[in-house]
């Protein structure tokens, strides 16, 4: 018999996205965005990514260009300022030659007692998570609706939402509220998006490892975490990646303003 714990093997392309017009946020590094731009990529389409590290995004070009034979173009792209997002939708609609897909994956936490918490710990998480997330969905809804308006079809945002929108853990109070508010964003979007042939849905991880986890989280933390999970196990990024590649491909076709929790915790 297996080991529970066992990771699974890595599961190829399947041509879900063939022909789409992704762009993807927070995609350098080793995280949730990296492998959506590496399976998008794997499954068909075309991708534009984006990170407020510029020398990140370099070294994301060269692994997914080395992974993938796919070079994609970048923008740097700070969701707390309103120009950089809008120059992100105007490049990667100009790069890709429209837009069909946003993945949007950029968020920061943190952690600090609530009775301990300064105010600029509290509001920068809840700007770079919560406003972030609307300032993009916002922009790429403004160019899915002229899009749909001129003869398009619309298209499909992907946020990334947290178990801790439903779910309390000490210490996150910021983190947890910002990701609630981004499952009610979805919500709301996902309802006012159907107008125009935009679908919005959100996956929501309790635990995906990669490398930058374990350098912010001590080991009896995540061991904690782990053993939480139905596995005894945190999720592989590319797990995460592939329940968005789900949600953005027309396979999910009926679905909008929904959150998926794409984790293994005990209910």
């Amino acid at each position: 018999m297996r080991d529970l714990k066992t990771i699974p093997d890595y599961v190829g392309g399947h041509g879900l996205l063939k022909g789409k017009r992704v762009v993807i946020t927070a995609a350098a590094g080793t995280g949730i965005g990296f492998a959506a731009a590496k399976k998008c990529i794997e499954e068909g389409a075309k991708v534009f990514i984006s990170d407020i590290h510029e020398g990140r995004l370099q070294k994301a070009q060269d692994a997914l260009e080395a992974e993938t034979g796919q070079r994609p173009d970048y923008a740097i792209c700070n969701v707390t300022v309103q120009d950089d997002v809008d120059n992100l939708v105007a490049k990667g609609a100009e790069a890709l030659g429209g837009i069909d897909v946003v993945i949007n994956n950029a968020g920061l936490g943190g952690t600090a007692d609530l009775v301990d918490m300064r105010d600029d710990q509290w509001m920068v998480v809840l700007d770079v998570t919560l406003n972030g997330c609307f300032r993009i969905n916002r922009a790429v809804m403004q160019y899915m609706k002229a899009s749909y308006d001129s003869g398009g079809t619309g298209g499909v945002i992907v946020n990334n939402a947290s178990v801790l929108g439903w779910r309390a853990q000490k210490g996150q109070a910021h983190y947890a509220a910002a990701k609630a508010g981004v499952m009610a964003l979805t919500r709301c979007a996902g309802v006012e998006g159907a107008e125009f042939g935009v679908r919005v849905n959100a996956i929501a991880p309790s635990l995906a490892l990669h490398p930058f986890l374990h350098k912010v989280t001590s080991t009896e933390l995540l061991a904690e975490l782990e053993a939480k999970e139905a596995f005894g196990r945190g999720s592989e990024v590319w797990e995460q990646a592939n329940v968005m590649v789900f949600l953005a491909s027309d396979y999910s076709s009926y679905m909008t303003g929904e959150v998926i929790s794409t984790s293994s915790q005990r209910a």
